[in-house]
């Protein structure tokens, strides 16, 4: 009786089963991820109001229309902060790597690192220089 009970307790948990938390965690995630807009369909107001589908501007009513066009220089601004914080991004995994065991490897990569820092500092100086980052 008790090999018999061995062996079936031993033939319960088939492989199958250890992707039942994986199922049960998808479940929920969809339910989830579907229930709010769900009720927000049935729970939101049908009618809308002329002030309801005005544009909002942190409480001041707009002045101009909501398609104006923006001068060169706002997205001039915006790529170069992309670029200078997109190239800050690598400086963490340059400091994980540099507290290694390796002195020789750390020493090349701080050489590395100062010419990295070297071109970026250049870069800042010739948009500084060509006006790029005066707002007004």
């Amino acid at each position: 009786m008790l090999a018999f009970l061995l062996i079936q307790t031993q033939s319960i948990g088939k492989p199958i089963t250890a992707y039942l938390p994986v199922l049960v965690f998808f479940v929920f995630a969809i339910i989830f991820a579907v229930m709010p807009i769900a009720l927000s369909r049935f729970l939101r107001p049908m009618m809308y109001s002329k002030a309801k589908m005005r544009p909002y501007e942190c409480g001041i009513d707009p002045d101009t229309d909501a398609h104006d066009r923006f001068t060169v220089r706002y997205y001039i601004i915006a790529m170069l902060f992309l670029i200078f914080d997109v190239e800050t991004i690598f400086l963490l995994p340059w400091a994980i790597i540099f507290m290694g065991e390796d002195f020789s490897f750390t020493k090349f990569a701080l050489i590395e690192m100062f010419v990295f820092l070297g071109i970026l500092i250049v870069g800042y100086y010739y948009a500084w220089r060509k006006g790029a980052l005066n707002w007004a």
